[in-house]
């Protein structure tokens, strides 16, 4: 990969809302110019490198599991990954490829509110469930991959459920449908 791909891949994970590493402009603009002189250089050189290895590894895109719970949905249960702070909301399904049938994630807010989604950085269409605080379905939309578009809330919510697309309709889950929560829950 040449620099210049480095350089670009670099500056457009920058302008990502993920917060990656980012070089100061003078750096960029010119690492010679720089207060480090050829040291910069070299450092700079080190940073994209790095940074090549890592995506071609697929470190970069990788993402850690988060705890899951057992939900109750119509007669189904769904195996979900639970998001609650807002860096694990931010990063949500980003880079997942593969969802299972049964799969997916729910993200936790703190109050009701009308809750807003895009599916940049997310490869796998989705569907999305926004309930309210005592899960019942309030609305379901689906969702394309690599969207910016935002996707948000009719009326207030205070869960979004997102599952593979098309997984809510062969579960039979619907508006009105109300979802269990384990006792611990959230």
């Amino acid at each position: 990969m040449s620099i210049i791909r480095l350089r670009r891949l670099i500056r457009r994970e920058n302008t990502s809302r993920d917060g990656w590493y980012m070089l100061n402009s003078a750096a960029r603009a010119s690492p010679l110019k720089s207060a480090g002189g050829v040291g910069a250089l070299f450092r700079s050189l080190a940073v994209c490198v790095s940074i090549g290895i890592m995506a071609a590894a697929g470190i970069a895109g990788c993402q850690t599991r988060l705890p899951r719970v057992t939900l109750q949905a119509a007669g189904q249960e769904l195996t979900v990954e639970v998001a609650r702070t807002d860096t694990e909301r931010e990063r949500g399904l980003m880079g997942r490829k593969g969802i299972g049938p049964r799969e997916g994630m729910i993200f936790v807010f703190d109050k009701d509110d009308h809750l807003s989604f895009w599916m940049k950085n997310t490869p796998t269409a989705l569907s999305i469930a926004f309930l309210s605080a005592e899960g019942k379905v309030l609305q379901i939309t689906d969702m394309e991959p690599f969207s910016e578009k935002i996707i948000r809330s009719r009326l207030s919510a205070r869960y979004a459920l997102e599952m593979r697309q098309g997984a809510f309709a062969e579960m039979h889950i619907t508006e009105g449908t109300i979802v269990t929560f384990p006792a611990d829950f959230p």
